[in-house]
């Protein structure tokens, strides 16, 4: 353990910081145009930017990476961050705020491309789970500090956007002076979309409200927060407990999807966040402490809705597929989180900051409707599932978008470049859903032992 954190401490390193003053700037932004009196809708928009931009920006990231290599692309990325928060102190225009949330968005989605795809190409097979691991302890650690560290700056001037162009830039140390060698470069996989969505449509339904869930919590949350008289520490410890909750939980989580249906347990955790929501609609005035409790419990169903999904979809599918799927998966997520926060900030706008827990309860009520294990009628259950159960970070916050722009396919382990000949539309209407309801003892993700192929949370199993 020590070995493996020692050999990737500056990645490390660099990934703890990036999170923390991403972490920490999503919800200062929230709470400084709430504030101001801010619409709402426009505190929706600007982390919607930001994740458009993480989901545009990928391939951007990637042609970069290859044009002139993992450092060059990183520090100039990581420049780039930094002035845009700079320009941020500078300029007061919404429409640019807007504009400079993206190009963040895709300067971040760089830095992480650069960072996961050297971790992939210098990890062995037998070691990669417990080198992802780190990585997303480090994701997760960074996120929850970052909600933490806000607390030490109680008035909402410039003092958090220059700290967090501070770590913009202290994140460029750990990664230009590392003397590990430069990983090498793959062409990413194309989609074959139609296989996909024929495949594992409602795996591709959890991930989208997933997303939209997510991307409202960061950007609606603190506001909510602050609309119900919490200052500026009390709303970090507020989405920390909820982001360390959800990755916490993801443990005990993954031993119970061992033991009985997927499917049944998501359906379960999203009626349990369904009716955690109601009272929360503005029915009684909760005290802090209640709130953050709330928080808690709904971070531990939120934060796993994206692995429990995700885990599915590759039961579901080919497992020399299994790049491909995890490109669509990130990106069905995405456009979640961009639509979500736009959502809910139009609705708070109208009715209010308690409506955000009527979005969350209505996202929940679709993922009840829509999930059901009667729909699963079995035939696209993969040869190789159930596969291990691999716990995921937060992806919008540390975007995981190695599988997706760098997946190392292997032409005799992985087909996700090559044109699918049997379309999986020609079959009858009730072949038309996702695969099998996994037998008892069936886990929920791609292994430790993975291939070079996935990520942290989806990476090619050496069965394929």
């Amino acid at each position: 353990m020590a070995k493996t954190i020692g050999a990737f401490f500056s990645l490390y390193l660099a990934t703890l910081i990036l999170l923390l003053s991403s972490g920490l700037f999503n919800t200062y932004l929230g709470l400084r145009l709430t504030a101001l009196s801010v619409s709402e809708v426009w505190v929706g928009a600007m982390i919607a930017a930001y994740y458009l931009g993480l989901v545009l920006g990928a391939r951007v990231g990637h042609r970069l990476i290859i044009g002139v290599g993992h450092i060059r692309a990183y520090a100039a990325c990581a420049g780039m961050v930094t002035i845009t928060v700079l320009l941020m102190i500078l300029v007061d225009g919404l429409w640019v705020w807007l504009a400079l949330r993206f190009v963040a968005g895709v300067a971040m989605v760089s830095l992480f491309i650069a960072i996961e795809s050297w971790l992939n190409e210098q990890t062995e097979n037998a070691s990669r789970g417990t080198v992802f691991g780190f990585y997303m302890v480090a994701s997760c650690l960074g996120t929850v500090l970052g909600q933490l560290v806000l607390g030490l700056f109680p008035a909402l001037d410039a003092q958090p956007l220059v700290f967090v162009a501070i770590c913009s830039v202290l994140s460029l140390i750990p990664v230009t002076l590392t003397r590990r060698l430069h990983p090498a470069l793959q062409v990413p996989a194309p989609l074959a979309l139609r296989y996909y969505v024929a495949r594992v449509p409602l795996s591709l339904t959890v991930l989208f409200l997933a997303g939209m869930l997510t991307g409202a919590f960061y950007g609606l949350a603190p506001v909510y927060g602050l609309q119900h008289g919490m200052d500026n520490h009390q709303v970090g410890v507020f989405l920390a407990v909820s982001v360390a909750a959800g990755l916490v939980c993801q443990w005990p989580l993954g031993w119970l999807a061992d033991h009985m249906s997927r499917v049944k347990l998501i359906r379960i955790g999203s009626l349990l966040l369904l009716c955690l929501g109601v009272p929360l609609w503005g029915w009684y005035d909760f005290p802090y402490p209640a709130l953050v409790a709330f928080s808690g419990v709904l971070g531990i169903i939120q934060f796993t809705l994206y692995p429990m999904g995700a885990a599915f979809a590759n039961d579901n599918v080919d497992p020399e597929r299994r790049v491909g799927l995890s490109a669509l998966l990130y990106m069905v997520y995405g456009l979640g989180a961009c639509l979500g926060p736009l959502a809910a900030g139009a609705l708070m706008r109208v009715w209010g900051p308690d409506v955000y827990f009527v979005f969350v309860s209505a996202c929940a009520a679709l993922l009840v409707v829509f999930i059901r294990e009667q729909k699963v009628k079995g035939t696209h259950r993969s040869e190789d599932a159930p596969t291990q159960f691999v716990p995921m970070a937060d992806t919008l916050q540390n975007s995981n978008v190695m599988a997706v722009l760098d997946p190392r396919v292997d032409p005799q382990r992985d087909i996700s470049h090559d044109p699918v000949i049997d379309d999986p539309l020609a079959a009858p209407p009730d072949d038309q859903v996702s695969g099998s309801e996994p037998a008892p003892g069936a886990a929920s993700g791609p292994g430790p032992d993975a291939g070079s192929a996935g990520s942290a949370g989806e990476q090619q199993h050496d069965r394929a």
